[in-house]
């Protein structure tokens, strides 16, 4: 029997297309889309305001779409880490982290990664595929605490740039008014630095950036990020150079410390040359720790002797707190688990 199409994750467009060919009126697509993205529901059949027909006609070529997590750890700290089961029968997941006044979405949108990062272990699971917009947004919409979720960062499996038409799709639906209307200042896109889709993201999307970069040094950027090779920091920094960071859009440079690595007072130096006149911040990360790798976690002191040396070069310097350490926290090991457990069993 041939798979039938989802709902979710279509477009308004996409759902006055689908209600064009059904001869359903126009205005059907708005309360579809209503119910997809706006209620509770998991079914055509609860669309109450729709007429028997209409349900009817969209039950025999379409499925709902949603679906659930298969597995779900949870932290003493209160974060959420949900795995999920793709269509292709591939694994990937995200972390839902709770805070005082923010509730915030870690979403991944590949299933694994090809940029090889050392640090990563999405990297060493290679890349199997892209996620379709439906099933990165799917990941907001299945939870049972999808309306409570106030910030979403694309900072989970995989390179938001290597797969940017279905996460520009995915944008659209999540910050749309026809969509689940988030701002798109409460959303932040992570990247490497994949040069070409940086520049459309930003002509493309008002959410906010972030950018990996972990050394301000060609060099040793290059042993952590195998990409750096291809796409160079200092490029990167000269593209972002091009846009106006004064109003509400925001730029950020992600920075894990690794013990006895990176956090000199040479790398602090050079990261106030590469960025000076730069509206910026910088995200440092204390590194969790992942299996058979020589990088090591930094102690707290380290940690926060780098912030101020940053902070006094004038760049905005914050500490990110570290959130789900008890439970698979560091992206790519829950589905890595899960992938060897499935391998195990076969």
């Amino acid at each position: 029997m041939e798979q039938k199409e989802y709902l979710f994750g279509k477009t308004l467009n996409e759902l006055k297309q689908a209600c064009k060919e059904l001869a359903l009126p126009a205005f059907t697509a708005k309360q579809i889309a209503d119910w997809l993205y706006k209620k509770d529901i998991k079914s055509i059949d609860e669309m109450s305001n729709l007429s028997k027909k209409a349900r009817v006609l969209l039950n025999d070529r379409y499925e709902f779409g949603i679906s659930s997590h298969i597995s779900v750890q949870k932290s003493n700290d209160g974060t959420k880490k949900y795995l999920f089961k793709t269509p292709s029968g591939k694994f990937i997941e995200s972390a839902y982290i709770p805070d005082k006044n923010r509730n915030t979405l870690c979403v991944s949108s590949q299933v694994g990664c090809k940029m090889a990062c050392t640090f990563c272990m999405t990297g060493r699971q290679k890349f199997h595929g892209d996620l379709s917009a439906a099933s990165i947004v799917n990941q907001v919409r299945s939870l049972p605490e999808w309306q409570k979720i106030s910030n979403i960062v694309y900072m989970g499996m995989g390179e938001p740039m290597d797969n940017l038409d279905e996460v520009l799709k995915s944008l659209e639906i999540l910050t749309s008014d026809w969509g689940m209307a988030m701002s798109p200042r409460r959303i932040n896109v992570s990247t490497i630095g994949v040069i070409p889709s940086v520049k459309r993201f930003l002509d493309e999307s008002q959410a906010h950036l972030a950018i990996s970069m972990h050394s301000p040094f060609e060099d040793e950027r290059a042993e952590l990020m195998p990409v750096e090779k291809a796409y160079p920091l200092k490029s990167i920094i000269d593209l972002v150079r091009e846009y106006d960071w004064h109003g509400q859009r925001r730029v950020s440079f992600e920075y894990i410390i690794f013990d006895g690595l990176n956090h000199s007072t040479k790398h602090a130096n050079e990261l106030g040359r590469l960025l000076d006149g730069l509206k910026c911040r910088i995200n440092l990360i204390r590194f969790h720790q992942i299996p058979d790798s020589n990088l090591k976690s930094s102690n707290n002191k380290e940690v926060e002797k780098f912030m101020d040396l940053l902070n006094a070069k004038g760049i905005r310097t914050t500490i990110r707190a570290s959130r789900g350490q008890d439970i698979d926290a560091a992206c790519g090991l829950l589905s890595t688990k899960k992938i060897l457990e499935t391998r195990n069993e076969n």
